[in-house]
């Protein structure tokens, strides 16, 4: 799969659409079990511009162990699932109001796995099979949580796998969701049944 290719045809088909989905969540401090007055749902992301996703990643300048073997920093790692290992190693703020998370995927069993579970629980997105399209972001500092990015059939801005990952294969992956408020520096990745990943944004 050509990531790069991947991102920029799935871009201008959100650039139609035009709509960032987000949801508030509850605020995690504080007691009591009321719903409070949490925070609405955030503005649709500003129209893409041309050239917005052709930024080439550059070298870290990172200490060495801190790298993957693609020579790519890694911001955070989580294992769960069936021995399963999510890898982030971008997360990064796009013009016309997008933030990219890139990543690896390592299938660390014995046998090929795939779930369409990780195309979460919504109807809409529920024909991207084993994908990305089920992942979220937790703004805490917000309040809020950003669902992916996707067009008017339901196709997310996101890595699709296909059927299954081979045993001790290693996938990349991309998802693109709204970005979050200019002064939120920390969000939570999840997907599936992984736990969240934390990472910094800026």
């Amino acid at each position: 799969m050509d990531l790069r290719d991947s991102k920029s045809r799935l871009i201008l088909i959100v650039v139609a659409l035009g709509a960032a989905l987000v949801v508030a969540v509850a605020s995690c401090g504080g007691g009591g079990g009321d719903d409070g007055g949490g925070d609405g749902t955030s503005s649709a992301p500003a129209e893409q511009t041309d050239g917005g996703d052709t930024e080439e990643d550059g070298a870290s300048e990172e200490d060495p162990s801190s790298e993957d073997p693609a020579g790519q920093e890694t911001l955070a790692e989580v294992t769960g699932e069936e021995d399963i290992t999510l890898t982030i190693t971008r997360a990064e703020r796009e013009a016309g109001g997008f933030l990219t998370i890139e990543g690896t995927i390592h299938n660390g069993s014995s046998e090929s796995w795939g779930t369409s579970t990780w195309a979460g629980e919504e109807s809409e997105l529920a024909g991207n099979d084993f994908s990305m399209a089920g992942a979220t972001l937790t703004a805490h500092e917000e309040q809020k949580r950003y669902l992916i990015l996707r067009d008017t059939e339901g196709r997310c801005l996101c890595t699709n796998f296909g059927l299954q990952i081979d045993a001790g294969v290693t996938e990349t992956w991309f998802a693109q969701f709204p970005e979050p408020d200019a002064g939120t520096t920390e969000v939570d990745f999840q997907i599936g049944q992984m736990p969240p990943a934390t990472i910094e944004i800026h």
